[in-house]
This record gives C-alpha cells, sequence and structure tokens, in this order.
C-alpha cells in the first residue's frame, strides 16, 4: 500500500509539472503573438519616429543636434517607464550618452545598444528623409537611427503584452559612436560598466541581409590607427643617394608602404593607407586636412602617412603593430623614421557565448516564422561599440533595421525590416527575460 501510495504521489507530482509547464507553455505563445500583433500595430508610428529623428541633423561633432535627438529618444523611454540619466561629455567635446534603465528582479541583464550621432554634419547637403515606397532615404536611417527605432519597437511590444514587469533592462544609446571621444577610456567607461553588469548585449547596429538570408555578428574587427612620420637631410637633387644627404623622405615613406602592402596580409585583417604626403615640410590637421611645399630640386626632408588597421582578434592586432614597428625602423640611409597607434575601437573575437546567444535569437526568429538566422563573416562588418563589452559579457551585434549605403549620401532603409526585427528583438528579449 505504502509503495502504491508513494507512486501514486509521484505520478501526482509528473502531472502537475507537466500541466504547469503547458499552461506556460501557452501562456508564453500567448505573449509571443500579443508583441507580434503591438509592433504590426506600431509600424506607422515607427516609421514617424525615424523620420523625425533623421530630420535633426545629428552629426557626431553637432553636440547639440546630438542632444536633442537624445531628448526625444528620452522621451520615449521614459513613457515605458525606464529611468533615464544622462553621462556627460563635456570634457571630451562629445554631446552626452542616454542611459535608460528599467529595473526588475527576473531573467537575465539584458543591455541593449545603439547610437545616435551619424557622419553627417551640419554641411553635409544630406539632410531629409525621403520615402520611396517601402524604401526611405536620410542620413542616419540605418546607421543607427534605425536600429534605436526597432529597440524601442521591441520594448513597446513588450511593454503592451505585458511582458515588461519584472524585466531588468539597460539602454545604452552613445553619442560619438562614429568618433568617439578621446581618451576612448573616458568615453567608454560608463559602457563598459554596463556591459560588465550584463548578462546578454544586444546591439541594435544595422541588420544585414544578403541573398535572402539574414544575419547577425558573432565577432567584428576593431579599429585602431597608425601615423609614420620620415625626417631626412635636405639638400640639390644631385646629391640624393650620397653619404652626405641619403636616400631623402619620400623614398623612405615608399620603401615603408611598400613593404607593409606586400608582408603585412593576413587572414581576418585588413590595413589600408589613407592619406600620404612629402616634401620639404608636411602638415596633417586632426579632420584630414594636408598640405606639403618642395621642388622637383629639393631632396625633401618630410614624409608623413596615416592609416588604420582592422584585426579580429587583440593577439593578431599587436602581432601586427610589432611587424608594422619592425619595417619601419629598418631606414634608408639619411632618414630617420617613426610610427605611432592610437586604437580606436577594439576587436571583438568570436567565442561560444557569443554563438549560443546568436542561436536563441536564431530560434526565436524561427518560432515566430522569420526564419533563421545566421552568423555573418567578420570581414563584412566594421568596427562598433559591441566590442567594448564583448570581453566581458556574451554580445551579438546587428539586430538594427537592414538598409544600404552605410556611411554615404544614398544611405537607406528597408521599412519592411523595421517590424520583422523588432519582433525578433522583443522575443529574444523576452525569453531571456523570463529566464527560458
Amino acid at each position: 500500500m505504502r509503495t502504491f501510495k508513494a507512486g501514486l504521489r509521484v505520478w501526482i507530482g509528473f502531472l502537475s509539472i507537466a500541466v504547469v509547464s503547458a499552461g506556460a507553455a501557452e501562456d508564453g505563445r500567448r505573449t509571443s503573438q500579443a508583441m507580434a500583433r503591438a509592433v504590426d500595430s506600431e509600424a506607422d508610428a515607427a516609421t514617424k519616429l525615424l523620420e523625425r529623428i533623421v530630420g535633426i541633423n545629428s552629426g557626431t561633432f553637432n553636440r547639440t543636434g546630438v542632444h536633442e535627438v537624445g531628448k526625444v529618444l528620452e522621451a520615449e523611454f521614459s513613457a515605458l517607464g525606464f529611468r533615464t540619466r544622462w553621462v556627460s561629455m563635456d570634457a571630451l567635446g562629445r554631446a552626452p550618452h542616454l542611459v535608460a534603465e528599467h529595473e526588475g528582479g527576473r531573467g537575465k541583464r539584458v543591455l541593449l545598444i545603439g547610437h545616435m550621432d551619424t557622419v553627417f554634419e551640419p554641411s553635409s547637403p544630406f539632410r531629409q528623409f525621403v520615402r520611396h515606397g517601402d524604401m526611405a532615404t536620410g542620413p542616419g536611417v540605418v546607421d543607427d537611427k534605425g536600429g534605436v527605432v526597432v529597440m524601442l519597437s521591441a520594448l513597446k511590444a513588450l511593454k503592451a503584452a505585458g511582458a515588461l514587469d519584472g524585466a531588468r533592462i539597460t539602454a545604452f544609446i552613445t553619442a560619438d559612436e562614429e568618433h568617439p571621444g578621446s581618451p576612448v577610456e573616458t568615453a567608454r567607461a560608463e559602457f563598459i560598466d554596463a556591459g560588465k553588469h550584463a548578462d546578454a548585449t544586444l546591439c541594435f547596429e544595422a541588420g544585414m541581409r544578403v541573398g535572402g538570408q539574414d544575419y547577425v555578428s558573432t565577432a567584428r574587427r576593431g579599429a585602431s590607427s597608425w601615423t609614420v612620420s620620415v625626417k631626412a637631410h635636405s639638400g640639390h637633387s644631385g646629391a640624393i643617394f650620397t653619404k652626405e644627404i641619403g636616400d631623402g623622405s619620400i623614398f623612405e615613406l615608399s620603401r615603408i608602404l611598400n613593404r607593409f602592402h606586400d608582408e603585412l596580409r593576413e587572414p581576418d585583417m585588413t590595413f589600408s593607407v589613407g592619406l600620404a604626403l612629402g616634401g620639404l615640410s608636411t602638415h596633417i590637421d586632426p579632420a584630414g586636412a594636408a598640405s606639403a611645399d618642395g621642388k622637383d630640386n629639393i631632396v625633401p626632408s618630410d614624409a608623413q602617412a596615416l592609416g588604420d588597421i582592422r584585426a579580429l582578434r587583440p593577439e593578431q592586432l599587436t602581432r601586427i603593430k610589432e611587424r608594422m614597428q619592425a619595417i619601419v625602423a629598418s631606414s634608408l640611409p639619411g632618414t630617420q623614421s617613426e610610427i605611432a597607434f592610437e586604437d580606436g575601437y577594439p576587436p571583438m573575437a568570436p567565442t561560444a557565448g557569443n554563438t549560443a546567444l546568436l542561436e536563441r535569437y536564431s530560434e526565436a526568429s524561427e518560432a515566430l516564422g522569420l526564419g533563421r538566422v545566421q552568423a555573418l563573416d567578420p570581414m563584412r562588418r566594421g568596427a562598433g561599440d559591441s566590442a567594448f563589452v564583448a570581453p566581458y559579457v556574451d554580445t551579438i551585434s546587428g539586430l538594427g533595421a537592414a538598409g544600404d549605403g552605410i556611411h554615404t549620401a544614398a544611405e537607406k532603409v528597408d521599412l519592411k525590416s523595421l517590424p520583422i526585427q523588432a519582433k525578433r528583438a522583443a522575443q529574444l528579449i523576452y525569453n531571456l527575460t523570463r529566464g527560458t
């Protein structure tokens, strides 16, 4: 009898668990459906919000414009019950970052990131949001104002479905992603701290679709800059290559760049020369304007070149720097060369955790009938803010709107992608904050 009663209790326990699990699954399905409906019902408003913020110039150096965009976004987050605050970047000559925090005690702590600045300063003639059917053009319409709108649409869907209560979510919208303030350690200090306190980070930079297949980044290359400076003896051109004069600054700079070209290449890394000049004197200002003077019958005494390195892993970046330094050190006669590096965005190296987070995103997409999402080749995406937090938390990037022509006057967004990306993001955030 005791055995029978014990077995009966176990059977009833299993049955109760099954009933609870079935009930939870049904609740999850209803919530997913409610979120999808909310995204669709909000689609027109999302497009209007995008048009509004695209119409505000927010080139990185237009601090007033960036802050104005931030104020519009602040109101949107506040309406969802987020507590907002500003991170001053006045000391670095940048507009403040916007942070919106939703307190709760359930599931994973999720960090959402995007940026409100663009590469188009007030002097740019590319200023208007113009709709062309299901497409629209405008400065930052994809990078990254479309991404921030996708983020907000996802959060509004969670709110409408009653799924935002208890969720621990922080949205960090940077003001200088396109040209971070210096020193970058200061510009990204609170941003990195937010990453250290998160369990998952979702970056809403531009989505990527190739041949009908959607992609998200689990890894992306960093961006570091370099400058080569050459000093040499000057004199009459007829004395070049002599012991007294040597080879001149331009031949030395040419030697360095030629060896870079021939000896540095390797997979998952690129390097580029953006500007080179030489003569009796040279000048390059921080904005990239340059000048040089010289004559055809005088050996040049000054030369400069600048460029960048985009590496996938920190150890790869270190190795390339060391090889460049060795090349520069082998100066031609009568010349002295130096190379200086400035690290901007660190590499976002591939990790198992990032891959697992992408798999959860892809599963959410498939559950919604929106198809599988795959990992993007790191060579197809540039550097970005996600790399600053990726060493501390599982991170994926590219959850924003899809489009084309980024950083050009042909930048455009596929408006149909906004609700698709919002539904995917809402479902993943729901799954993470529910602990499923």
